[in-house]
């Protein structure tokens, strides 16, 4: 069930680009005021990171080899596998946690408004099949409510929830430097089950993908 509400975007110019350890202080940052003010709509930013960094899950261990890429390192609120953060556009989104719904369910919904701005684009996506396995790459699994081109994993997502809230980012891939990836996780990626939007169209601008994002959005959650 969806809860109809507001949608206040924030920071979507991208001309100002954080380190990793400043965007999970400024994601954080969002849900602690969504707690203390007792917000009754949404929140949603858009931001690109500088230098690239590993962001790891928040119960996922930090393994040593990581350190040796000289990548900086931050670790997410939200749960999940690690993340390469480079070529990719970012989404925090934060509202209100409706009674008795799932991870799952709202999940599913927030991935229904990315689909809702990619289709303005005229770019269909779908919901991922089930992948798993013992893989340190947040990429190379998926779960049935992550969204997919073609059968192929394009946004990697994850949630946290406190106090009512949720909080939920999520990774849309531009490009992936596959040799880099490998080396940093030590597993082999999948090319067949990973793309990237540079893939499916290399001339869609980063702001004209934020403008469809944002009303995909309004569009699954503003009051109407």
């Amino acid at each position: 069930m969806i809860i109809f509400m507001n949608v206040n975007f924030i920071n979507s110019n991208c001309n100002i680009v954080n380190s990793g350890a400043k965007n999970m202080e400024i994601d954080l940052g969002m849900l602690h005021k969504a707690i203390d003010e007792k917000h009754d709509f949404a929140t949603l930013r858009f931001y690109n990171w500088h230098p690239k960094c590993i962001s790891l899950g928040k119960n996922q261990p930090l393994e040593p080899f990581y350190n040796d890429f000289k990548i900086d390192i931050v670790r997410r609120p939200t749960g999940g596998r690690a993340l390469l953060h480079d070529k990719e556009l970012t989404y925090c989104f934060v509202c209100p946690q409706k009674a008795g719904q799932s991870v799952v369910e709202s999940y599913k919904e927030i991935s229904d408004a990315l689909i809702l701005g990619f289709k303005k684009l005229g770019i269909n996506l779908d919901y991922a099949s089930h992948r798993a396995g013992n893989m340190r790459y947040c990429m190379n699994i998926s779960s049935r409510a992550d969204v997919s081109y073609m059968g192929k994993k394009l946004i990697g997502s994850a949630q946290f929830r406190s106090r009512g809230y949720i909080l939920q980012h999520g990774s849309i891939l531009y490009d992936l430097d596959f040799e880099l990836a490998q080396k940093i996780f030590r597993q082999e990626i999948d090319k067949n089950s990973i793309v990237t939007l540079n893939e499916i169209n290399p001339n869609i601008e980063q702001n004209e993908l934020i403008e469809a994002l944002k009303q995909g959005f309004c569009e699954k959650f503003m009051v109407s």
